[in-house]
């Protein structure tokens, strides 16, 4: 019976959300140590925290922050080291000094291109780790051809996707469906339509949220 059965797990994020990558992690050691991993589908969904933001090249991320929440800088800057020393605990290297200010659309379309090749958990890890890591503007179109092109993406389907609006209709779906369903902030995971886990849970309520979900999937197939 088991070879019938696929979990779905539902996947909101943004590349700009710390919090999105470091739940990314968990989340994939949970995976791993899981024993019907490889009947887990995993779909990435697009979830802008800010889009009406203007990319900034001018502005680091810690003044961003502290003019967006009204703190200081120095408490903006802890609050950065903060998660940074978080993103650490699980393998990840996160250079706020470096990061970009950017709007995050055009990753986020380039991910709906990346999904329709079957590279959608490929686009996120490439993007976030430009993000975070590299410093990246994930605004820039040269930028994003060449992170298009790293996932294993066609070049000249990636520069014609920038080039015009293709694949902003799927991130508004993805976004519309998230109101839908009450996702407020991300990462947000739905475990087959019918669990929910908000925030970058520890690996091991991910991992027990996997088990619960299975079982009571082969309850119902079995009864």
């Amino acid at each position: 019976m088991e070879r019938e059965m696929k979990m779905e797990v539902a996947i909101w994020s943004d590349i700009r959300c710390p919090f999105c990558y470091i739940g990314k992690r968990k989340f994939e050691s949970a995976l791993a140590q899981f024993d019907h991993k490889d009947h887990v589908s995993v779909e990435w969904h697009s979830f802008e925290l800010d889009p009406a933001l203007k990319t900034r090249l001018d502005m680091n991320v810690y003044d961003y922050l502290a003019e967006h929440k009204g703190m200081s800088r120095e408490s903006s800057i802890k609050m950065h080291d903060q998660v940074a020393k978080t993103a650490e605990t699980v393998g990840l290297k996160y250079h706020f000094d470096i990061a970009v200010v950017a709007n995050s659309l055009d990753a986020h379309r380039l991910i709906q291109l990346a999904k329709t090749k079957g590279l959608g958990p490929v686009a996120e890890e490439v993007l976030f780790k430009a993000y975070f890591t590299n410093g990246v503007d994930i605004s820039d179109k040269a930028a994003l051809t060449t992170l298009g092109v790293e996932m294993g993406l066609e070049i000249m389907e990636v520069d014609a996707m920038l080039q015009n609006d293709s694949f902003t209709k799927e991130v508004r779906e993805d976004e519309a469906l998230a109101q839908t369903i009450g996702v407020t902030g991300v990462p947000f995971f739905v475990l087959h339509n019918k669990y929910a886990i908000s925030g970058a849970q520890s690996t091991e309520t991910f991992l027990e949220a996997l088990k619960q979900t299975w079982n009571e999937m082969e309850l119902k197939n079995n009864g």
